[in-house]
């Protein structure tokens, strides 16, 4: 036979069918494309970069109206005109030119053509799989099911029908999810997981009312048990009936993004293991029993508890534009994979009898294809992972999903991959290390740089996580990051099983006259009801002082800790500080006022100003120091102190900071000169952004009440950021705490809290804190009561964030943290010390214990998924953990939940603590595994689509090919 005449015909080639032919090509036959009625224009041109140069010799469109014979008729007719052309006689062409070329084979280049290929192969005399019985359907997955079942072997429970009423008495017997996919699906087309009756309902007739994708319409909808197991690829390529495995593929599932079966990669099996040696028995029992004598096949099994299951068979090669290929080579030692065996198995019967049975075991080589996992969207601007990927030492190839302006989304199945890679190395060390690499560049969303508006920079308070109250009766719960206001929301679960965390506390002795005198506290909320609550324990009356402006929603901010808070009196602010202070002598009575201190940030201002008047423990308000709650003048006096202070411009309207904005490098923070920690505090990224987030903040109302004068504009600096809290009395200050924040990447943004970690008081960068931290408290003049210092220790030191003049907010959750770490005391006891038991206060140490008598943390947790919540099994789970002491959090049943991308979208706070450190870090290891698993929700799932690996996928895209030396 001469392959110059030839002639392969090749029915739809497209994918990984373009590369069959280009092999078959490069052996010298001539090839004649074959498009079958209905295929879709866009898919002709799905041909992969590889295969670009690749020619035919004529191609021709089965036309409406035409039978076999005429289809026949037109490609003896093409061939003609071919030779004729070839010869030089485009003019003279006759009849006998049609002899020209001898039909030595028709094979399928893609799903569509399958049907084609086998009428035509049959009618023309050469090599096919026929057509004769049910062999006619065998790419109808219901008559897959059907034969595998009456060969004795295990196949899928199923329905088929042209109308739902054919198969609702199916799905009303199954047990759900079902899958719903057409009869005749190619790869992932329209294949769809579906949770319930109704969302199988609207499947089966969108399936039904919508084109496929290879063109045409589904005119019957096979309903299926979903089969539970890990699922398998076995190719094969067949010769008169001799089946040779051509390689075994495991897909690699994993759940993220709230989706439970997101593909992150297909790795090759060693045919010798124990699961092969199923599968591939198992496999060609099912090419039997279809009738597949010839060509490639590409089965998808589901490893069960029952054994291996057929999810679908397709009677051609595997997909996805071929690009295992060269894996698939090297995999079997250089020399051959699917496609060089299809052309063998149609044109050398010699070659196809010298492939092996199975590929070698072991393999040849170390590799595996990738499916890239974004956790973020946007729009992207450039694409820096990319370039990184190529340059690994196991790169073999690449095809981004993605392009610099377009969207990318959250990958919760195939669709929404970003792209796909080939690895390959001799060294599977090599090969981990650099799969490692691309799954570390995945979590710190480094695969794109995105156009951003701006990430909050909010840090964690009390507000982070009291999430507001539960929908009305039908209606879906939004996710709101509030505070504990609307507390039948707020859940608060505490260990009932640790006696440890209830004993060991420093005893506290009220004064003889406690009874007697009364402590006014402004704006107590958050962990200020906390301070309430120890001073009324030691016997002292305390009167609630409300600022003008505080809201009433923020007067019931009241940890679920303190239940309901009852003061002696309650005061309003009044229009003057001599109208104030008379109010609050007459309320005390015949009780004598021995301190005034603030209950949280926005009391700041007024405390020192009453403190001041009734000639009790005061901060002053003298010169500078009356607006030390102002985060400029705090930078301000830094630095006429000498110390390390930020670059900064405050304004009242946009041209104040204008020019300071023009000369900074960006990113830049805005904030609020006298923001509550994290009210209005954002990162922007160029000066349109901060021009409108100025703007912004001029014009809403701040969360403690009334509205912000004045935009402060920082530098944006680069460190770890720390909290020092203190206690001071008559300007000495003591250390309670010093903690570390856990910032890393997630869901595409740059600073997201995942805890709060204690930090070592005896550690270097503690001693640098701590002495930093009091020099800072003298620049501001904070001789007396709570501190909360954030602080940034950059290249050049650390460098005051601000400093907030009250205690630590949120909640006060930590407090059960800090008494173990110190043995027995946290901020809330110093505080009320400083103010009201001297002695007390002089007995505390001036740092923490080092090393801390315990090991824990705060434990932000964070959602990787979004929807609505019926279920939240992970708080049990994390109830359970051995280290467990509380957690707080809003998202209830009911509510609908966010990916966490800042501190609003959290989604609550767990405090660990134990005395073995082992313990916390396993327990913590364990939530961060649920968090990433989607384990803590259980969500509402709609129905999904149960999309397999396909160059349908990845098509219309740049492929980047690397060296396969």
């Amino acid at each position: 036979m001469n392959p110059s005449q030839s002639l392969i015909l090749v029915v739809d080639p497209y994918s990984t069918g373009c590369m069959v032919a280009q092999e078959i090509s490069k052996r010298g036959y001539p090839i004649m494309a074959i498009w079958t009625k209905g295929f879709a224009p866009e898919m002709k041109s799905h041909i992969p970069v590889s295969c670009r140069d690749l020619t035919y010799i004529a191609q021709l469109d089965d036309r409406d109206g035409w039978s076999l014979d005429d289809l026949v008729a037109a490609i003896k007719s093409e061939a003609g005109k071919a030779a004729a052309n070839k010869l030089g006689r485009n003019s003279n062409y006759s009849d006998d030119d049609d002899y020209y070329y001898t039909i030595a084979g028709c094979i399928a280049g893609g799903e569509a053509g399958v049907d084609m290929a086998d009428l035509l192969s049959e009618k023309l005399g050469v090599l096919s799989n026929g057509t004769k019985g049910d062999f006619a359907n065998r790419r109808d997955k219901k008559v897959q099911q059907d034969l595998v079942r009456d060969a004795g072997m295990r196949a899928v429970r199923q329905a088929c029908g042209e109308t739902f009423e054919e198969v609702e008495d199916f799905l009303k017997s199954e047990t759900f999810p079902v899958v719903l996919k057409p009869t005749d699906s190619a790869g992932s087309d329209g294949v769809k997981l579906c949770e319930s009756m109704e969302e199988a309902k609207t499947h089966f007739h969108h399936l039904l009312s919508v084109e496929a994708v290879n063109g045409g319409y589904n005119t019957k909808v096979l309903c299926q048990e979903f089969l539970r197991g890990k699922e398998y690829v076995i190719d094969h390529v067949s010769r008169n009936g001799v089946h040779k495995t051509m390689m075994v593929w495991v897909y690699d599932k994993r759940p993220r993004n709230g989706s439970q079966f997101v593909y992150f990669g297909m790795l090759p099996i060693d045919p010798k293991s124990e699961e092969a040696k199923v599968l591939i028995p198992y496999t060609r029992g099912v090419l039997d029993a279809l009738g597949m004598a010839h060509g490639p096949s590409h089965g998808e099994a589901i490893m069960t508890k029952d054994g291996p299951c057929l999810v679908e068979m397709n009677c051609r090669a595997h997909g996805g534009d071929g690009n295992w290929a060269p894996l698939g080579r090297a995999l079997t030692g250089g020399k051959y994979c699917q496609i060089e065996a299809t052309a063998a198995a149609y044109l050398d019967e010699e070659e196809f009898s010298a492939i092996p049975d199975t590929p070698p075991s072991p393999l040849k080589a170390h590799g595996l294809e990738v499916n890239l996992v974004s956790y973020s969207k946007g729009k992207v601007l450039t694409m820096p992972g990319f370039d990184v990927i190529k340059k690994l030492p196991s790169f073999v190839w690449l095809s981004p999903a993605a392009s610099v302006g377009s969207e990318v989304k959250y990958t919760v199945d195939l669709i929404t991959s970003p792209g796909c890679a080939v690895l390959m190395n001799n060294d599977n060390k090599v090969l981990q290390k650099d799969l490692e690499f691309i799954r570390y560049l995945e979590e710190i969303n480094g695969l794109f740089v995105y156009e951003t508006k701006g990430e909050s920079l909010a840090r964690p308070t009390a507000a982070t996580f009291g999430v507001g109250s539960l929908p009305p009766s039908g209606k879906k719960g939004a996710h709101r990051r509030i505070v504990s206001i609307d507390r039948p929301s707020m859940l608060r679960i505490m260990s009932q099983d640790r006696p440890e965390l209830r004993g060991g506390l420093m005893k506290r002795f009220t004064t003889v006259d406690a009874s007697k005198e009364v402590v006014v506290v402004v704006d107590p909320y958050s962990t200020g009801c906390l301070i309430v609550k120890e001073i009324q324990s030691r016997g002292f009356k305390v009167i609630a002082l409300w600022t003008k402006g505080f809201s009433e929603e923020m007067k019931k901010h009241v940890p679920l800790s303190c239940g309901t808070m009852v003061y002696f009196k309650e005061v309003a602010e009044g229009d003057n500080m001599g109208e104030t202070t008379r109010d609050l002598y007459k309320a005390a009575g015949a009780l004598r006022i021995v301190a005034c201190m603030c209950g949280g940030e926005a009391g700041v201002d007024t405390a020192d100003l009453v403190s001041e008047r009734l000639l009790v423990r005061t901060n002053g308000t003298q010169g500078a120091f009356a607006f030390r709650r102002d985060k400029k003048v705090q930078q301000e006096l830094l630095k006429a102190a000498g110390m390390r202070s930020i670059r900064q411009a405050a304004g009242k309207q946009f041209s104040d900071v204008e020019s300071f904005l023009q000369g900074e490098h960006y990113p830049v923070v805005l904030k609020p000169t006298d923001s509550a920690g994290t009210d209005g505090v954002k990162l922007c990224h160029d000066l349109e952004e901060a021009k409108e987030h100025f703007t912004h903040l001029l014009e809403t109302e701040a969360v403690n009440g009334g509205y912000n004068t004045e935009v402060l504009c920082q530098e944006f600096l680069c460190g770890k950021e720390y909290v020092v809290d203190t206690v001071s009395r008559d300007g000495e200050h003591k250390t309670t705490a010093v903690w570390v924040y856990d910032k890393r990447p997630a869901n595409g943004a740059a600073f997201v809290y995942f805890g709060m970690l204690p930090i070592d008081t005896g550690s270097l960068e503690s001693k640098l804190l701590i002495k930093y931290n009091d020099s800072v408290l003298d620049a501001l003049g904070m001789k007396n009561g709570a501190g909360h210092g954030e602080v940034i220790l950059t290249p050049s030191g650390p460098c005051l964030v601000e400093m907030n003049c009250r205690a630590q907010g949120g909640d006060g959750n930590w407090r059960s943290l800090a008494r173990a770490l110190t043995g027995g005391y946290s901020q809330v006891e110093a505080c009320v010390d400083a103010y009201l038991d001297k002695k007390s206060f002089h007995s505390l140490p001036k740092i923490p214990p080092s090393p801390a008598k315990a090991f824990g943390q705060e434990v932000i947790l964070v959602s990787f998924a979004e929807g609505d919540v019926i279920g939240t099994p992970g708080y049990d789970e994390i109830k359970d953990l051995e280290s467990f002491v509380c957690l707080e959090t809003g998202v209830a049943v009911g509510c609908r939940v966010e990916r966490t991308v800042d501190l609003l979208t959290g989604v609550g706070s767990a405090i660990l603590l134990h005395e073995d450190e082992e313990v916390v870090k396993r327990d913590i290891a364990k939530i961060r595994e649920m968090e990433k698993k989607n384990e803590l929700f259980e969500l509402k799932q709609s129905s999904r689509l149960m999309t397999a690996v396909s160059s349908l996928n990845f098509q219309n895209l740049n492929l980047a090919e690397g060296s396969l030396e």
